[in-house]
């Protein structure tokens, strides 16, 4: 019977469970205006695909590698868990350590999505396409995954920043509040792309 009270022991309750910290507020907010732009984006794209003769996406993208990119980003927000994890339960070196595989995982992202960038452009679905705005595939598409490419950079740069902060000792206390707020812009990354991957390389 003792067992079962055990979770209302206030020592077995996280102290910080329930509590948004302002950072934690104002990243919800950025998230929020952040998805509305998203969906003008998403949208935009749905209507001119339905009004216009428009490319097959399988023809001209790499869908195989964009899907394991996909895979890659979405195994990256499991390890932003699992570093928020190890920093609550102030397991120093696994926290670090998960957060360098978040890390990698989005340079490897990146690195595909430049990679798709040249095909592009030497198959003539190019840069100066988009510019011109003449090719309302190349628009859109540069539009919506360099926009998402851009996130992705700069969640890269947070990481590093955090993991460097990590690295310093500033979470061996164990209060992973801002590594959560990390963790919240970056699974919103990662929901995004999952969308994006479904609009323009799936349907």
């Amino acid at each position: 019977m003792a067992s079962g009270y055990k979770l209302l022991d206030p020592n077995h309750i996280d102290p910080q469970f329930g509590k948004a910290s302002p950072g934690k507020i104002a990243m919800w907010i950025f998230l929020v205006t952040d998805a509305m732009s998203f969906s003008g984006f998403l949208i935009a794209y749905a209507i001119l695909r339905s009004s216009k003769q428009w490319p097959v996406p399988a023809e001209h993208l790499g869908i195989a590698l964009s899907g394991f990119a996909t895979f890659l980003l979405v195994c990256s927000s499991v390890s932003m868990v699992l570093s928020i994890d190890a920093c609550r339960l102030k397991k120093r070196q696994s926290m670090l350590n998960w957060l360098l595989v978040t890390i990698i995982g989005g340079v490897i992202f990146l690195g595909i999505q430049v990679y798709e960038y040249q095909h592009l452009v030497h198959i003539g679905i190019s840069l100066s396409e988009f510019a011109q705005g003449n090719n309302l595939f190349a628009s859109t598409f540069f539009m919506v995954t360099g926009f998402h490419g851009l996130h992705v950079l700069t969640g890269v740069i947070y990481l590093i920043c955090e993991y460097k902060n990590a690295f310093e000792g500033k979470y061996d206390n164990g209060d992973y509040r801002n590594l959560e707020v990390l963790g919240l812009f970056w699974h919103f990354v990662d929901l995004v792309w999952i969308l994006v991957f479904t609009f323009i390389y799936l349907l």
